[in-house]
């Protein structure tokens, strides 16, 4: 194993975009908090898990992994989450309803949500549910491309330090 010294150097932030925008930061919040309510909140972690994934948005991969084991979800589920797809037994047809409706969501440059991702995913949950299951997802794709474009790092998060 690499020591401490061995590592390569931590970038710095680009900025401090939350001292910066405030109000934007603080309307974010409140957002993230108004998208969860009714959201399940394992289920919750695995969706900002995989959409940092997919928007390699190192600091929310910290900041959710973290929270997610923190709450008691396993580490095998974690790991398996980035290739889901292989690794179905190790969630629930809901969870992978929402993992793929994530993605389909995430990954717009194919165009749209195809509809028989949505059927799934609205097959599972309710109507209430599946709009805010829509939010989350939305709201962690902000999140991520805030923590992308700043180049906020990681490994510094601590579970529960923020309340999104």
């Amino acid at each position: 194993m690499a020591t401490k010294n061995e590592y390569n150097h931590e970038h710095s932030p680009r900025m401090e975009w939350a001292r910066h925008a405030p109000e934007v930061y603080k309307a974010m919040v409140r957002l993230d908090a108004a998208a969860r309510q009714g959201v399940d909140p394992t289920l919750l972690e695995l969706v900002k898990i995989r959409a940092s994934q997919l928007n390699h948005c190192a600091f929310c991969l910290d900041m959710h992994t973290k929270d997610a084991l923190a709450a008691g979800e396993s580490v095998d589920r974690i790991i398996q989450l980035s290739a889901w797809e292989e690794s179905r037994h190790f969630y629930t047809a809901r969870e992978l309803a929402a993992i793929e409706l994530t993605e389909a969501v995430t990954v717009l440059t194919d165009g749209f949500v195809p509809d028989e991702v949505y059927e799934r995913a609205a097959a599972q949950f309710e109507e209430a549910e599946l709009a805010q299951l829509i939010a989350a997802i939305t709201v962690i794709n902000a999140w991520n491309r805030f923590g992308v474009t700043t180049r906020m790092a990681p490994g510094h998060y601590t579970p529960g330090q923020y309340n999104h």
